[in-house]
């Protein structure tokens, strides 16, 4: 560990050497603009919004990786440039992203950091740079973490609308909304925690970069110590303040030169295009489950994924797999289909876990029986718990609409799903008894797959949403990586040199998704969720309170 340290010191000594005038820098700027967002899979996208048509392209984390990966050896390269504006990344993304960056800086190539607006994410990742400058009349704040959650109880009761909550789990609180007109101290409990674990490891990592104690950060954040660019300067969190022309003319120095046109410079995204794949036939495969869990759709469709993951499995030139999950659950029939297809994928190729911002409930369930689970700190996991929802209409429809409905049927029951009327309370025990039966499954799920006691799982389980860094502590992770730590896992476990990454699903271009080839029926699946008075056993974490972490980082 001491000479790991002594390395890395010498290493950042020596990529401050061009700042010190000891040396020009020789070579290519590998540029990387925050904005083109970071999603798990990239790609373009076209939205209609009320300015017409637009379009928008992302990057995937993955190719992001294999390039900064790659420019760390690559003598071509010699230094990186980030703009940290318009910073649009997830917050588990950013995390493996900052340790690529390190790793960079580490090898004695300086990292250079420069914008308008710091916040809570673009700090996060700019403060891995050997520096950071700031635009004269730039600046910002350090916040911390929040979530704001809404409860609607008052409004489904003015509309008569009745809503019952069946749940196994206390911290589980997907439903609570529909229930409650405030937070229930669980629910308190559990998001005060997980954001409390993402945010003092963010703060321990920007503190240690920057040679402050986490206190001092800390102080700085409660204190609202930071606003203007000058703010920033004095309290030692950025180096320098220039306008972007004197950033120019600063990056040309670094490379003995006067002209900034004589400085080369190549982007991420054309880096990215530029890096060979690989001749070899052997294939470290990256399954994708990103998305909602669901049975029908364009998300993480069951059946579909399920197919994907049979095929891979007869594929001889497959020799291992990565399950990159970032999904916040879903369906459990969809669910417990893909669940089945990766046991039987692992008994004939070493399968391990990546996961991205979330793989909670059903996401988790899918991947708990894989051989080693790979998490960042900031990614939101666990949430091993079940609930429903019965929507019933019949009173709200009297009320405002002056309608009333009227169910015959042959039977006693024979109702229950129609929306009419609230359950009764034999209705209730029956679908707590399901309730209750897809937990017992989902706890064994976990208990065989973690190698754990079922009481084990159940005490940690209940529904809490848990930090990746708490979930390594307590057994539900195995090892703080990257994606591309899992496939270098993954490729060991078949002692393979040489091999290439193939992508599963394959992505469907803008074209097949203009030209109608990739049809989908999501939009509509998720209204009628929505709508339907029909009972929905789901297992996913709520939407509205953390739909992904990049939410808490304003």
């Amino acid at each position: 560990m001491k000479k790991s340290l002594a390395l890395a010191c010498v290493a950042t000594l020596l990529s401050l050497s061009a700042f010190a005038g000891e040396g020009f820098l020789k070579g290519k700027i590998l540029k990387i603009d925050m904005q083109d967002a970071v999603s798990e899979r990239g790609g373009s996208a076209i939205t209609l919004g009320l300015g017409g048509l637009s379009s928008s392209s992302s990057l995937s984390l993955l190719s992001i990786e294999r390039a900064l990966e790659n420019a760390v050896d690559d003598d071509d390269i010699a230094m990186i440039y980030i703009n940290y504006d318009h910073f649009r990344v997830g917050m588990a993304s950013a995390e493996e992203i900052r340790g690529f960056l390190q790793a960079f800086s580490a090898k004695g190539k300086p990292v250079v950091a420069y914008g308008a607006s710091l916040d809570n994410a673009s700090y996060y990742l700019a403060s891995t740079a050997d520096r950071i400058f700031l635009h004269p009349k730039g600046g910002g704040a350090l916040t911390g973490l929040g979530t704001t959650q809404f409860f609607i109880k008052d409004l489904l009761d003015t509309l008569a609308i009745d809503i019952q909550l069946i749940r196994h789990g206390k911290f589980k609180s997907a439903g609570e909304m529909y229930i409650r007109n405030d937070i229930s101290p669980e629910n308190r409990q559990q998001y005060e925690e997980l954001l409390g674990s993402i945010w003092g490891g963010m703060v321990d990592e920007m503190a240690g970069s920057r040679g402050k104690s986490s206190e001092e950060m800390m102080a700085l954040v409660d204190g609202l110590k930071l606003s203007t660019a000058q703010t920033w300067i004095d309290n030692g969190l950025v180096d320098g303040l220039k306008y972007r022309d004197e950033m120019e003319d600063y990056l040309a120095h670094l490379f003995g030169t006067d002209n900034p046109a004589d400085v080369k410079t190549i982007s991420l995204k054309k880096y990215i295009k530029d890096l060979d794949k690989g001749p070899s036939s052997k294939k470290v495969a990256i399954i994708y489950a990103d998305g909602e869990i669901v049975r029908s759709g364009s998300d993480v469709v069951g059946e579909k994924l399920a197919h994907q993951i049979a095929s891979v499995r007869k594929d001889s030139t497959v020799k291992a797999v990565v399950f990159r999950v970032n999904s916040p659950g879903g369906e459990v029939v969809a669910a417990d289909i893909i669940r089945r297809e990766i046991e039987l994928l692992g008994k004939v190729k070493p399968v391990v876990a990546s996961y991205g911002s979330y793989a909670a409930s059903g996401g988790y369930l899918i991947s708990a029986g894989c051989e080693r689970i790979f998490v960042d700190n900031a990614t939101l996991t666990g949430s091993i718990g079940v609930f429903g929802v019965v929507r019933s209409v019949g009173r709200a429809v009297h009320k405002n609409l002056k309608v009333n409905m009227v169910s015959v049927g042959t039977n006693a029951h024979s109702d229950m799903t129609s929306g009419a009327r609230p359950l009764n309370e034999e209705e209730l025990a029956w679908y707590q008894a399901e309730i209750e039966g897809i937990y017992d499954d989902f706890v064994g799920v976990v208990a065989e797959g973690r190698s754990m006691d079922k009481d084990a799982v159940d005490e940690i389980a209940q529904g809490r949403v848990w930090s990746g860094k708490d979930a390594l502590g307590l057994g539900l992770a195995d090892e703080k990586g990257t994606l591309m730590d899992a496939v270098k896992y993954a490729a060991g476990r078949k002692n393979l040199k040489k091999y290439r990454i193939a992508v599963y699903p394959e992505k469907k271009s803008l074209k097949d998704k203009l030209s109608g080839k990739e049809k989908s029926d999501d939009n509509l699946v998720r209204i009628q969720d929505l709508l339907s008075p029909g009972f929905n056993t789901i297992a996913r974490m709520p939407y509205v309170t953390i739909d992904s972490p990049k939410n808490t980082l304003k």
